[in-house]
């Protein structure tokens, strides 16, 4: 790997008004490198980001690309440098082809019409540079898996100078066996020359992927460490500015009535003859790898899908919910797994986004909304759930992750569910936040909820939950106790029968 300085910045300093979002931020990255840069939601590196690759200036600080003085004062001046961006979420067009995506607005052009043929020779050689099938060239983006699409993406950023590769959260919604595919894509590149910059949440990814990690806290870099000195529980400290415990503690489950109860439910296709029970009070996780039917049992509880047998049973009464409205009629609220497509007004407050499924409480005459009591009620929830915002009138999509799913969370706590299912609850944010997450949720379950976590995250499960049941092609193969060890749970998720159910 090269010594030689590929990007540095030394003494950043960005504010937003009274705000500040970088109070001192030293970066650099060396060409061949894999540079990981970590932080919790709101400790500065997403306007860090925004900075090298031109989206916004600095108030103060220096800039160097090779050694020399650099302004990067727009995405234009990034990408003459050398500097590409891929997000977590593709920025392609989908109807367009995987040569057209690649060559969007700065086609090769010869006698004044595009030179397909160039274009497309051009992708292919990039493709079977990255390891991808030539084939791809000529496919049509939509058509593709969104693993491909990001690789895609990855081949966009390098038809041009690519000195510096900024991957912003790459693998958030990639399977293992895509991740896998990726990482050996990121060493062929540092193995090129290629300087890539890794913005992760995910730190047993950091350990295993980088060279260096730079860890950011309230605005400031507060240092640069090799990797082989680092483990993920010292990254995830230095991060929060203390250690961390192992578990969440002992609770005393009450033995209730069941809240929930399903009866070989089954949904033809997806899964089959599903049994569980869930008590007021008590935390139950459903874990299972992708594929594993978990995702779509849930699914059926909240009436986004029809059961094809078996029952849903809430408080003794069977239900059939056809609708997440009939779900909610029946005393189940729900915390979807993707804040952004599935409930997430971006552009709306935080008061829109707390109330609009409540309007009816909320409202006098069932005409009008009681301003007011909103507005009580919204700030209830903001303090309840520790969301760190201006007021309750500042827009969602300008709040850190972690802050935006408590908000989602304060929705469904506006009238209290008899039982309460959480999807991927912590899914994109950042360690700080999830610690938050999950004393929400153990609150919750001390004051009598039922709670449903439904999660690929086994660290999550097996932090959070009283009891684990674990999915696998579409039955429940195993239940652990509380001192479930991950390597047992992990194994009955992947098929091994042998001693890995427990009372």
């Amino acid at each position: 790997m090269s010594q030689q300085s590929r990007l540095s910045l030394t003494g950043v300093v960005k504010s937003y008004g009274a705000v500040k979002a970088i109070r001192h931020a030293d970066f650099e990255v060396q060409a061949g490198q894999i540079h990981a840069l970590v932080g919790e939601n709101g400790a500065g590196k997403s306007t860090l980001i925004k900075i090298i690759s031109g989206a916004t200036m600095p108030d103060a600080g220096s800039v160097t690309y090779d050694g020399e003085a650099v302004t990067i004062a727009s995405t234009n001046d990034a990408i003459a440098l050398g500097i590409a961006t891929v997000y977590q979420e593709p920025q392609l067009f989908s109807e367009l082809t995987v040569a057209e995506n690649v060559f969007m607005g700065r086609e090769m052009v010869t006698r004044g019409r595009v030179d397909w043929a160039a274009q497309n020779e051009k992708v292919v050689n990039l493709l079977e540079a990255l390891g991808l099938p030539a084939k791809l060239s000529t496919a049509v983006v939509g058509n593709l898996s969104v693993a491909t699409q990001q690789q895609v993406s990855i081949a966009k950023a390098l038809a041009g100078k690519c000195g510096v590769l900024i991957l912003d959260e790459p693998s958030a919604i990639l399977t293992d066996a895509e991740i896998d595919v990726l990482f050996e894509i990121i060493r062929r590149l540092a193995d090129d020359g290629v300087a890539i910059i890794y913005i992760s949440h995910r730190l047993d990814e950091v350990v295993k992927i980088a060279d260096q990690v730079t860890v950011m806290r309230d605005g400031s870099t507060i240092g640069t460490h090799p990797i082989q000195d680092m483990s993920v529980r010292r990254i995830a400290e230095l991060m929060v500015g203390e250690a961390l415990s192992d578990h969440a503690g002992p609770r005393t489950v009450p033995q209730g009535e069941p809240v929930l109860e399903l009866k070989s439910l089954a949904r033809a296709g997806a899964f089959n003859d599903v049994s569980l029970q869930l008590r007021s009070g008590e935390i139950l996780g459903l874990y299972g790898l992708v594929g594993s039917g978990v995702a779509e049992i849930a699914a059926c509880i909240y009436g986004l899908d029809k059961a094809s047998a078996g029952d849903i049973v809430i408080e003794g009464r069977a239900v059939a919910p056809k609708s997440p409205r009939e779900a909610a009629e029946a005393g189940i609220a729900l915390l979807p797994a993707n804040r952004k497509t599935e409930g997430m007004f971006s552009f709306q407050s935080i008061a829109f986004n707390v109330s609009i499924g409540h309007l009816q409480r909320l409202s006098w005459g069932k005409a009008f909304v009681d301003r007011r009591r909103e507005r009580t009620t919204v700030k209830d929830l903001m303090k309840r759930l520790a969301v760190r915002a201006s007021d309750e009138n500042q827009n969602v999509g300008d709040l850190s992750g972690g802050n935006a799913q408590k908000v989602m969370l304060a929705r469904q706590l506006v009238e209290r569910p008899k039982l309460l299912l959480l999807a991927e609850p912590t899914q994109g944010v950042d360690i700080g936040a999830k610690e938050e997450i999950h004393r929400i949720i153990t609150d919750l379950a001390d004051n009598g909820t039922a709670v449903l976590v439904v999660t690929s995250d086994l660290q999550e499960a097996l932090r959070i939950a009283d009891r684990l049941l674990v999915v696998r092609t579409g039955s429940i193969a195993a239940e652990f106790g509380p001192d479930a060890k991950q390597v047992d749970v992990l194994a009955a998720a992947a098929g091994d029968r042998e001693g890995t159910a427990t009372a």
